[in-house]
């Protein structure tokens, strides 16, 4: 299979509250015109850009039972995040992990680490 664009992330598994975020560059700001001030992007504690994949959100533990008619094949649940792929984060720095794929660079960021989603609902 040949890597493009439009499949490069399908091998990417992204692990449970954890987001993959393409940053924005700091003199880009949204269509509604939402951008961070120069001086708290150069004091770099808040990022902005968007998420390209989820995890599945908060693994949810089974309950603990001694069963034996159960099977040992129940699958396991979660709490679904609030973050989507496409949506706007901004997101503390101190939280996320910088990672380099195809030469680019993203952020690797849990969901506690997001302060703000802007989602365009027409997309």
């Amino acid at each position: 299979m040949r890597l493009t664009q439009e499949n490069k992330f399908k091998k990417l598994i992204v692990i449970g509250d954890r987001l993959l975020i393409k940053p924005l560059q700091s003199n880009q700001k949204t269509a509604s015109g939402l951008y961070l001030p120069p001086g708290v992007q150069e004091k770099e504690k808040v990022q902005q850009g968007y998420v390209i994949k989820h995890g599945p959100g908060y693994a949810i533990p089974l309950p603990i039972d001694d069963e034996p008619w159960k099977t040992d094949d129940e699958q396991v649940k979660y709490i679904p995040l609030q973050a989507r792929e496409g949506d706007l984060a901004i997101f503390l720095l101190s939280g996320a992990t910088e990672v380099m794929y195809e030469n680019e660079k993203y952020f690797i960021v849990p969901q506690s680490a997001i302060l703000m989603l802007e989602r365009d609902e027409e997309l």
